[in-house]
This record gives structure tokens, sequence and C-alpha cells, in this order.
């Protein structure tokens, strides 16, 4: 397996970096020395794409990202997100206008002059996807990003928008319990050669084995609302663990570390972007890039852990209602 993955002109470590819960969604953040240092000890294990997003703590982690790693600027990918910036109000505003403005406010938080990959955190469809890209394209032309992402959209909208200007990369969740873009948006990104950044590659911690227990959930962490860790879905999910982790021990890694490998086995084009809080999960995390599966253990978690065998819905209706669903199921 190769050592490097490209996103767009860039060359980056096969796994990147996730920081959202370095400031919110999975209960209290860490304290700043401790996000500092997961942040420093990722430059050091060999981290060099980093994902942040404007929302992300409603700017909090845009600068804690910009502090920490201003240092290691030349050493690293920078990505951050606009088109949703006031969190759990879900606001989506595609208008070039707003775009513009959350870009010079991302800058700013960030401290740089140049953002590297630059994603349309969520589609507005109250604005055609071609006025949202074509104000990205701008900012291209500006010199304030040198290239334009997608998060949450399905192939129809990557194709449209790629006719605009070309994407560098589209972001989704993927993972073994959400398959959502095996339908058409792999496809569509070999096809246009666009790099595919899989977030919450370790199913939101819980093939990790670290959400057991959605009771122990801590305050503000939107997992107690979404279906999947919920009732009897939970109920069902669980029953799926105990063989995953024995899939893990086949491979002689953590059940973590057989996520990320399994995501990197799949196909060049994807980078697993994995987030956590902690140093020592960031380090494990990493180790995934040294993890060959065979074609045949491949196919066991294929076989046990997939879209049918996962219970409930990957979002609630309220976050749905922000995914560009077309060719997607839930």
């Amino acid at each position: 397996m190769s050592n490097t993955r490209k996103v767009g002109p860039f060359t980056v470590a096969p796994i990147g970096f996730g920081c959202m819960s370095l400031s919110h969604s999975y209960g209290p953040p860490p304290s700043e020395d401790q996000a500092t240092r997961v942040l420093l000890g990722a430059i050091d294990k060999g981290y060099t794409f980093f994902d942040t997003a404007a929302v992300y703590g409603l700017g909090h982690n845009e600068r804690l990202v910009g502090r920490v790693l201003k240092p290691h600027r030349d050493k690293i990918v920078l990505a951050s997100k606009c088109g949703m910036t006031r969190g759990e109000e879900r606001d989506l505003n595609g208008s070039p206008e707003r775009l513009k403005q959350t870009c010079d406010e991302s800058l700013t938080r960030l401290g740089v002059d140049v953002i590297d990959l630059y994603y349309l955190h969520r589609w507005d469809k109250r604005v055609p996807i071609e006025e949202s890209v074509g104000a990205l394209a701008d900012l291209v032309n500006a010199g304030k990003i040198k290239s334009i992402g997608l998060s949450e959209v399905g192939a129809t909208t990557l194709r449209k928008a790629h006719a605009t200007h070309p994407i560098a990369a589209l972001q989704t969740e993927y993972s073994p319990w959400t398959r959502n873009p095996e339908i058409a948006v792999l496809d569509a990104c070999r096809e246009l050669s666009v790099a595919f950044v899989a977030f919450s590659p370790v199913a939101r911690g819980f093939l990790a084995g670290g959400a057991n227990d959605p009771a122990k959930f801590g305050p503000g962490d939107f997992r107690k609302g979404m279906p999947r860790f919920l009732g009897d879905a939970f109920v069902t999910n669980l029953k799926l663990l105990d063989g995953f982790k024995a899939l893990a021990q086949e491979a002689n890694c953590t059940p973590a570390q057989l996520c990320l490998a399994w995501l990197l086995a799949k196909d060049p084009i994807i980078v697993p972007i994995p987030g956590t809080s902690r140093p020592k999960h960031m380090s494990e995390n990493f180790g995934g890039v040294a993890v060959n599966l065979t074609p045949e253990l491949i196919g066991k978690i294929d076989t046990l852990i997939n879209e049918k065998t996962v219970a409930g819905a990957r979002y609630s209706d309220a976050m749905q209602a922000t995914v560009d669903t077309e060719d997607w199921m839930n």
C-alpha cells in the first residue's frame, strides 16, 4: 500500500485528522492543553492532512487549529468548510456573498493567507449548486483558496458542480456501517478523479468499541439523537460488535485500525479522517496505515456489517434534511 494519497493537487498521508471533536459534538471538548497535545502529536506521528470547519465550536476549532499548526503550515494540507456556520440552528446559506464572507472570517481565525481545500459544508438547495461553486471558484481566482471540495452531496450534484469548476474532493461518512457512497458517489469520484474523504470512519466511535453504552454519553453529545444509538436499533447494532472485534484480532490490529484499513483497501482515492480528543487514539488510528487486509478478511467484514445488518438511519430527520439524498439511501 502506498504511504501517500492524492487530494486534488496535494499529496497527503493516507490517513488524515478530523479536528471536529476537539471543539464539540461528542460531549464536552478537551482542555486547550490536551487539544494542543493531540494536534502536535498528530504532526509528530505523520499526519499531514487536517480538516476543520467554520461551524466546529462556532469558530473555536479554526482558531485552535490555526494557532497550534501555524508553525507547521508548510508541512500540512489545511481544509476548512463554509455554508453552515451556527451549529445547532442548522443554518445553511450557500449564497455567493455569504460563502465569500465566511471564507474571509475563516482566513482570519486560521491566521493564514490561503486555505488549501475549501468545502461547501452542505448544499443549500435554495441556491443552484453551480452558483455556490462559482463563488468558490472566485475565491480560487482571488488566491484565497487553492481547491474546492463538497460535503454530503450525491453523484448528480457532484457532476453538476464539477462542470462549473474542478472539484478536488468529496467528503461524506463512510465506514463498514455506512455504505451510502457505494450506491453512486464513489463511482462518480473515480470517473472525475475526485478524492473521496471519509469522515466518521470508525462509526462515530461505535466500531472502535468506544460507544457501548449511550447512557454514558456526555452533555452535548449529538449521538444521543442519532437513530443507530437509540432503543432497539442500538441493541441490534451492539450484537455486531463482538464479531467485528474478533475480525480485528484475526488481522492483528485494533477495531479502529480495522475500520481504517478496510477503507484504505477499498480504493486508493479514499482518505479517511478519523477524529479524536485523545492522544492515544490519535496514535492508534494512524497505525491503520500499516494494516494489510486479505480479500478474505475484507469479505468477512462486508458480510458481517453492511446496510442490511445495521439498524437505524445514520441521522435524525432534522440532520438528514441538510444532506443531498439524491441517489443515496439513509
